[in-house]
């Protein structure tokens, strides 16, 4: 059977690969997620090539080929890895594996074409196209990978208990793969997830946030979430967003399911935005509503400082789960701690003083915390709804026109702390930083103007009132 034949042909790398095989007399296919893709029709520029013999001989012949590109050979794994301008093409001899319980490294052994789609995660991972002349575009598909691709299902080649207990992280690929193409996971291979769940703590933090965040880049990320809430795997890793799920009622007063507004909020996010740590921002501007919650019998339910306490919960989350401790996770921080800021400023009493502290806050992230602002809007009323989008309409005009007219935006007040520090004579100390905070207040509450002059005087009467004069 030829028929795959056609989803090679529009490549020229296929070719060159085809020669370069029956040159080294090598049985050698495509296989993989690239096969998985080629069919679903998405767009994929790493290529595997699994060959019966020597993957790293293949590799040099076809770099060769390619016009002497370069090589990385990684002789410990008896892998190779060619990129030319278009392709990532990894070479591998085909090979069979077994496992230790204790570790998610598998013993590996030569093998064949059989014992290299045995080890594939998933059926729709284990399909093969050979490359060979002979055979060019004949499909090797065991395990029926080309059905449950039509059906839709994720599913394991061998007994999912098997699967998962061996290699653990392969529960959070079948989420990832669940959550990005939209498919289902077969009973037996979710029953089994639930049951190895556990099993994940032996994945190093790092990869289980590498797939993680996959689920998070999805086109539907609620999906992939809601996968791993009750398959378990969630509570794994990040109690805190299992703490969000559940109403608690009293009184006859209830409070909205968090977990569940949360992933409402990141799909509403995931529909503006392709900016990963916009929606880490979404998960977590909430993530501090459980530790925050009171009841009071007038007033219901409140949980007031959430966005403060998350603020404060976001560097030890990142570092938990190995996520970037720079401006990332500074911006993600930032986010959550303003997302309630913008909604009293609808408000025909709020001053242009609270508008100017929120540009000022806010900086470059404005447009982003705006974006925020309405993805959190998950009102089953649609007039709330287009009332809440209106009054950030408003909110918004309000901020140009300040940002218009008093430039507050990032702006660096007129006198630094160094020329504070010469003027008085002074070593670096909290005093310093005080004059300065008090210059800024006063710009941004509109008693003087972003003007060195009038910053210099205010700067001069403050130190009279610390009993400080020039040196």
């Amino acid at each position: 059977m030829k028929d795959f034949k056609k989803y090679l042909d529009n490549h020229n790398i296929f070719k060159v690969l085809q020669r370069c095989a029956d040159s080294l007399e090598l049985e050698t296919y495509v296989i993989g997620g690239y096969v998985r893709d080629l069919i679903l029709k998405r767009e994929s520029k790493d290529i595997d090539v699994v060959c019966i013999g020597s993957g790293i001989a293949l590799a040099e012949k076809f770099a060769k080929e390619m016009g002497n590109v370069n090589v990385n050979v990684f002789k410990n794994f008896g892998t190779a890895m060619v990129k030319t301008d278009d392709w990532e093409v990894e070479f591998v001899g085909a090979r069979k594996e077994s496992y230790n319980r204790n570790s998610r490294k598998p013993i590996v052994e030569d093998g064949t074409l059989e014992d290299d789609q045995n080890r594939r995660d998933f059926t729709i991972n284990a399909l093969a196209i050979c490359l060979n002349e002979a055979r060019y575009g004949e499909l090797v598909d065991p395990f029926n990978g080309m059905e449950d691709m039509r059906d839709m299902t994720i599913k394991t080649p061998l007994d999912p208990d098997i699967t998962f207990s061996d290699d653990p992280l392969r529960m959070m690929r079948a989420v990832r793969f669940a959550s990005q193409l939209y498919f289902d996971i077969e009973a037996d291979t979710f029953e089994a997830i639930i049951k190895n769940a556990e099993r994940l703590k032996i994945v190093s933090q790092e990869r289980i946030s590498d797939e993680l965040n996959k689920i998070i880049m999805s086109k539907t990320p609620s999906y992939g979430f809601k996968l791993l809430y009750h398959s378990k795997l969630l509570e794994q890793f990040f109690p805190e967003m299992i703490a969000l799920q559940g109403v608690e009622k009293k009184n006859g007063k209830g409070h909205k399911d968090n977990f569940y507004h949360t992933l409402e909020v990141l799909d509403n996010i995931s529909q503006k935005t392709d900016n990963l740590w916009l929606r880490w921002a979404a998960i977590l501007h909430d993530i501090a509503k459980p530790p925050t919650k009171r009841f009071h019998p007038k007033s219901g339910w409140t949980f007031h400082g959430h966005e403060e306490i998350g603020a404060r919960m976001v560097p030890k989350i990142f570092r938990r789960m190995k996520l970037p401790l720079g401006d990332q996770m500074k911006y993600v921080q930032k986010l959550v701690r303003l997302h309630l800021r913008p909604i009293p400023l609808v408000q025909d009493i709020i001053t242009d003083s609270a508008l100017r502290r929120l540009l000022f806050d806010a900086g470059d992230d404005l447009e982003d915390l705006m974006k925020l602002c309405r993805a959190d809007i998950t009102s089953k009323n649609d007039q709330k709804v287009k009332k809440y989008l209106k009054n950030f309409t408003v909110v918004e005009q309000k901020l140009k026109d300040v940002e218009e007219r008093d430039q507050v935006r990032n702006f660096q007040p007129p006198i630094s702390g160094q020329e504070i520090m010469e003027y008085f004579g002074l070593e670096p100390c909290k005093t310093v930083g005080e004059i300065k905070d008090e210059i800024k207040d006063h710009i941004l509450e509109g008693k003087i103007t972003n003007d060195y002059e009038q910053a210099k005087q205010l700067m001069i009467e403050l130190g009279k009132q610390k009993g400080i004069e020039k040196s």
